[in-house]
């Protein structure tokens, strides 16, 4: 061992490798939050209304009313658009088997289109409120729990909050 050995700083390389693991960790998110529908109809997965009963989650997050208001918008749409896809499939099925299943097409873009204004409501509701709360709302496909069909839900999900007071 030499003399300018002695005086030499060696630094830990277990310890920086933790304090960049500690600035690299996100604090936990919460599960999101899914509604359901709660109609008596369903076309092509989606229902044709949602239950405006306040989840127990979203507790000091947003205020019942927005709550019951963002879900009344959403039942709006639905209310409009449900019944003509459903007068729709009743004829597409009377006509199914002299079109060789083409009339059923209109139905299938008129969801599409149900879809789209819905995912459209969830963007100007995301962009005017929920984001600035921490919260992004979207209309989310998934497995029914009783059989093997696909429902169109509700997912609310929390936004994990950036750290500004740490340095970049």
């Amino acid at each position: 061992m030499s003399f300018s050995d002695f005086d030499a700083i060696y630094e830990d390389e277990q310890l920086d490798e933790l304090e960049h693991f500690q600035d690299q960790t996100v604090a936990p998110v919460q599960e999101p939050i899914i509604i359901r529908g709660a109609g008596n109809m369903t076309v092509f997965g989606l229902s044709n209304r949602f239950n405006v009963e306040f989840p127990c989650g979203l507790l000091s997050r947003v205020a019942p009313e927005e709550f019951k208001a963002t879900v009344g918008r959403i039942n709006g749409v639905l209310k409009k658009s449900l019944p003509v896809n459903v007068k729709w499939l009743f004829c597409g099925c009377v006509c199914c088997c002299c079109t060789l299943g083409c009339s059923l097409w209109p139905v299938i873009c008129l969801s599409k289109r149900t879809q789209l204004t819905l995912d459209k409501l969830f963007e100007w509701e995301n962009n005017h409120l929920y984001h600035k709360l921490g919260l992004h709302w979207r209309l989310h496909k998934q497995q029914c729990d009783s059989n093997s069909m696909m429902e169109y839900v509700i997912l609310i999900e929390f936004i994990p909050k950036t750290p500004i007071y740490r340095p970049d």
